[in-house]
């Protein structure tokens, strides 16, 4: 397929630079995979949009405020900073904006400083001389990740914002967006409708973000991301579709670690490693019976897994009909339930 095929004509006043507050008031706009029918209704609907005895999969990454901003020794140009993962002793991956060849210094605070040891078409990498545990100086000085389509600066409370109500393992640049959604209320109406939930857990990295630049989509390669299925997760899912039930991935990240997990057959089981998944239209889900998922950017694997899980002419006549809704895109935006 072509890269062209994923375009849409958008309104950059629909990017959300916040989220709606309480999270489950958001918009939900439901749309069917099988049919042309579409509805429209709001997160704190989604209890009655399923049934019970479905299981809700999200993910329980949790995102540093791993964004700092360095200047250069000599000379004091700004760098502005992601620290994507530890890869060694004191050492980091880091994406990196401002420049830096090999050698240069680059000056976090009073007591911390990094050096370039390596760069690539791939990945920087950097060495840490540090007073102090990087952890701590991520939480005194470092600012939340966020995307490069909100435009105003991160503020002390994007440190809430950006967080999922199931964030626990740390280790992603990015929040998984679809879970944003969730609040304590959310979710004790959805236990009390019998709908339980699980946690995987996808460290979202580059590969989630990284542009695709082929002209025919299956030329791009997708970078591996860290992803995690435990033994009682992976059982209860495999209960929920004995029983009868459906298994709604709670994001593009979550729809991702599941196809991993499982084999042909559809059965899950527990993963601790790396994926590499690629989902482009065409490939048959072995596990998912429905995503719920916020709106992506064209031309991205998120919008392209998105199409081979509706059909990418369904999808697209989803995506006009949600630009003339007004509805809200991206990160901090309201979401769509595909069932």
């Amino acid at each position: 397929m072509l890269l062209s095929e994923f375009d849409f004509p958008f309104d950059p006043a629909l990017v959300a630079d916040r989220p709606v507050e309480p999270r489950d008031q958001a918009r939900l706009f439901v749309v069917s995979r099988r049919s042309s029918a579409r509805a429209h209704h709001h997160i704190v609907d989604l209890p009655v949009l399923l049934e019970p005895g479905d299981l809700l999969v999200v993910n329980n990454t949790k995102v540093l405020p791993v964004r700092m901003i360095g200047r250069k020794r000599p000379g004091g140009g700004k760098v502005d900073m992601i620290f994507v993962k530890e890869v060694g002793d004191n050492t980091w991956e880091v994406l990196m904006k401002g420049g830096g060849k090999v050698g240069q210094v680059i000056e976090l605070d009073a007591e911390a400083y990094c050096t370039v040891l390596e760069t690539g078409p791939s990945r920087i990498i950097v060495g840490m001389t540090t007073g102090k545990p990087l952890r701590t100086l991520f939480q005194t000085i470092g600012h939340m990740p966020l995307p490069p389509y909100i435009k105003r600066a991160p503020e002390s409370s994007d440190r809430q914002w950006y967080q999922t109500y199931f964030a626990r393992e740390e280790g992603s640049i990015a929040a998984p967006t679809a879970g944003l959604h969730f609040t304590e209320r959310l979710i004790a109406d959805l236990g009390a409708r019998g709908i339980a939930i699980a946690t995987v857990t996808l460290h979202v990295g580059p590969a989630t973000f990284r542009p695709v630049k082929a002209s025919r989509v299956e030329d791009h390669q997708m970078m591996s991301e860290r992803i995690e299925v435990s033994q009682p997760s992976a059982q209860t899912m495999m209960r929920v579709k004995a029983k009868g039930g459906r298994i709604i991935a709670v994001g593009t990240t979550v729809v991702r670690t599941l196809e991993t997990a499982s084999d042909e057959k559809g059965v899950i089981a527990p993963y601790d490693g790396e994926s590499t998944l690629y989902i482009t239209p065409g490939y048959r889900f072995r596990t998912v019976d429905g995503i719920l998922t916020n709106f992506h950017l064209p031309r991205t694997t998120l919008l392209m897994l998105v199409s081979a899980f509706t059909g990418v002419e369904r999808l697209r006549a989803a995506y006009a009909e949600a630009i003339e809704e007004r509805y809200r895109f991206y990160s901090y935006g309201d979401a769509m339930l595909i069932l």
